[in-house]
């Protein structure tokens, strides 16, 4: 049915979907766990309370991204984890401080509470800002030059404010009362440094890469890639606009933002797609040269035919029984 040159797209469009459904969903949640840091116990119980159905699921798109990356195109996960091996476990190490901190907050003494509190922020933080980094270092081709590392610096920057923007419209959608007006506060501030990180990194991609800068300017692609950042940039001002009009009393379009944030998730992602096609590591390895035997893949695709369903399944259900505003966090 799908002869050699079609598996790997194939492949590399699932990745592709994993790593943005990861982005977003487990991006609110470490948005959350950053803003944690603004407030004190009684609303970091709310904030808790509007991920906790959720955050250790969202884990899962990660795991999946990886694995179809490690099976599908074995050689350029071996190139990007040797040239990520620092980044890659200072984020596992992040997760695994959210994970430990996200069950031993409610069962330690009292005074002891807030130093896990502060273990689930730093964790949220750490894993937020290597991602980033890791983001920089991926589109200048793992470049080691201290001009390359600045840009994967500022990267981390920006991405950890993509994630405080979308944990803030979470919150917008999941929360009421001053937390929420308080959300809009941050989401606002945040879009500010995202719209920022993403024209930064617009800007440096063309300039890093000949093949890019002819892809996106000469003619008739820049007629293709014009749509993403006209786009993008109506996206940035209607949220704005939105943002100064919230929080609504009724509540009823509380979930706009969110999924105005999401949106420019995907965007960005269409827009390094649009960039780097055909490419698995930018300017090595194109997806055919990477991909494994087709053999192979047939059996991982038989795999995950039977795996994605489930896990969007149980993703849709789980956001389906938990909708509507977090009720108090209660242990007892």
């Amino acid at each position: 049915m799908f002869d050699a040159a079609t598996l790997p797209v194939i492949f590399a469009g699932l990745m592709g979907l994993a790593i943005l459904l990861y982005v977003i969903l487990d991006g609110y949640d470490l948005g959350v766990g950053m803003l944690m840091a603004r407030v004190e116990r009684p609303d970091r119980d709310r904030m808790v309370a509007s991920i906790g159905p959720f955050w250790d699921a969202n884990e899962t798109w990660l795991v999946l991204g990886i694995g179809l990356l490690l099976v599908a195109f074995p050689m350029a996960h071996g190139m990007v984890l040797t040239a990520l091996y620092l980044p890659v476990a200072l984020m596992l190490l992040g997760l695994t401080l959210r994970g430990v901190a996200f069950e031993f907050r409610v069962k330690a003494r009292p005074p002891h509470q807030k130093w896990w509190d502060r273990a689930f922020i730093f964790g949220s933080t750490l894993s937020a800002l290597t991602q980033g980094y890791m983001l920089g270092r991926y589109v200048l081709g793992f470049r080691t030059a201290w001009e390359a590392q600045g840009f994967a610096l500022l990267s981390a920057l920006g991405l950890a404010a993509a994630y405080v923007l979308v944990g803030a419209c979470w919150l917008i959608a999941k929360t009421e009362g001053d937390l929420q007006a308080r959300a809009v506060a941050w989401a606002k501030r945040a879009l500010v440094f995202t719209g920022l990180g993403m024209v930064f990194i617009s800007a440096v991609t063309p300039m890093v890469s000949d093949r890019i800068f002819v892809r996106w300017f000469s003619f008739p692609n820049i007629i293709g890639l014009l749509p993403i950042p006209l786009m993008t940039a109506a996206l940035f001002l209607s949220l704005w606009v939105f943002l100064r009009r919230m929080p609504r009393a009724d509540h009823s379009l509380d979930i706009v933002p969110f999924l105005g944030a999401s949106s420019l998730f995907v965007l960005g992602f269409f827009g390094l797609a649009y960039s780097f096609w055909p490419y698995v590591v930018p300017e090595r390895l194109t997806i055919w040269e990477a991909a494994s035997a087709p053999e192979s893949l047939w059996i991982i695709l038989m795999g995950a035919v039977f795996v994605l369903p489930m896990i969007i399944g149980y993703t849709v259900l789980s956001y389906w029984v938990f909708r509507g505003k977090a009720s108090e966090l209660h242990y007892d």
